[in-house]
């Protein structure tokens, strides 16, 4: 089998790589083209784009790169028809990936999504353009189910793919929990995200913590994707922060809290049962937008799956030096809540855990999808 498989950031380059161990696992044959990362790249796809070329953050800053989003879209369609992959996997990335499934459907491709878009979260309609292109519907949080089938349409939760990652990490069967450097100091990371923009937004406030709790070794996670250059202006008033690149896991099983930015690694953090406070904050004008088009109670993964907020959240203007300090305090020397915390950690585990490999059980989903389609052709 041949397939085509579009990634657009760090945490898809992620499972993608670990669909892409998958399918080969099942059909060593398979021959695989991806938009991605080199995670991907590393288990033997051909790296068509990388995701540091593609990631657009907020409203503002995707009207202004539109001209490169165009020539995107149209180099893809002419990359898969070159390629003629038997089937194209989408791993979240909606607004570029749904623009390209639409016109696969017209070609005749089979389309199948990993990791569904968060309709659930804004954008609700995208289920019809989802039940007219999309062959192939794979989720991986628990009330994705519920929420396509009041569509009237059919998804199928594979479990969560992080489980798979960081399970044997926490079992010290992976020498993944590793530092490149040591220090004497409990830790406190700093996980700002992985576009440019964000980074900016947000790390000069996390980095201001580090001055007021000179007891603690702050360390900042960077992109992979990103160039150590960038970071230095931001670091050079804090000589005594360390950062570190490719060893976000190992910094996270080492780590006595973390400030996180929203998204995937949210739900990375406490699934290494880190205590964590979330961090958001956009431009002006994108978070005015968002704020009116969001229909979610929490920004976090982890507050949404538990359906209650385990984790504070600290969203644009709550986001500043004062309310950060008090945050901070409170899951590093509130014991009573840290022992709540730790409970509601082992309860999102126990939720994720369910139903066993997703790799695997979307490997197996596609595979038999793809039989099934051939047969009904022949």
């Amino acid at each position: 089998m041949k397939y085509y498989i579009i990634a657009g950031e760090a945490s898809g380059d992620l499972h993608g790589s670990n669909l892409i161990r998958a399918l080969k696992k099942k059909d060593p044959t398979a021959i695989i083209r991806c938009w991605g990362g080199d995670l991907m790249e590393a288990q033997g796809a051909t790296l068509v784009k990388h995701y540091r070329d593609l990631a657009f953050m907020g409203f503002t800053e995707v009207v202004k790169h539109l001209g490169t989003i165009f020539r995107n879209l149209a180099f893809c369609k002419k990359d898969i028809e070159g390629f003629k992959p038997d089937a194209i996997i989408f791993i979240d990335y909606p607004g570029f990936n749904l623009r390209i499934a639409s016109w696969a459907k017209e070609k005749k491709y089979q389309t199948i999504y990993y990791i569904s878009p968060q309709a659930w979260a804004w954008k609700e309609k995208r289920v019809h353009q989802i039940k007219q292109h999309i062959d192939l519907m794979l989720v991986i949080l628990p009330f994705e189910t519920a929420f396509y089938q009041k569509w009237d349409y059919e998804a199928f939760y594979v479990g969560h793919p992080l489980i798979e990652v960081i399970q044997p990490i926490k079992e010290g069967q992976s020498v993944t929990a590793s530092l490149p450097f040591q220090t004497e100091k409990p830790i406190i990371a700093l996980l700002p995200g992985s576009r440019k923009q964000e980074i900016s937004q947000k790390l000069p406030i996390m980095l201001e913590m580090s001055q007021r709790y000179p007891d603690f070794q702050f360390v900042v996670a960077m992109a992979p994707g990103l160039d150590a250059q960038f970071y230095a202006s931001m670091l050079a008033n804090y000589p005594h922060v360390k950062s570190t690149s490719g060893h976000t896991y190992g910094l996270l099983t080492k780590s006595r809290a973390a400030l996180v930015t929203s998204g995937t690694a949210t739900l990375e953090t406490a699934l290494f049962g880190v205590p964590e406070i979330v961090c958001y904050k956009s431009s002006q004008i994108s978070y005015q937008i968002a704020k009116r088009i969001i229909r979610v109670p929490y920004i976090s993964l982890v507050n949404l799956i538990m359906n209650r907020e385990i984790v504070r959240e600290l969203i644009q203007h709550a986001l500043n030096p004062t309310t950060l300090t008090e945050a901070l305090d409170q899951i590093l020397f509130d014991s009573n809540h840290l022992h709540k915390l730790q409970n509601d950690y082992k309860e999102l585990w126990d939720k994720l855990s369910q139903g066993g490999h997703a790799s695997d059980n979307a490997a197996d989903k596609i595979m038999g999808f793809l039989t099934k389609s051939a047969s009904q052709s022949a």
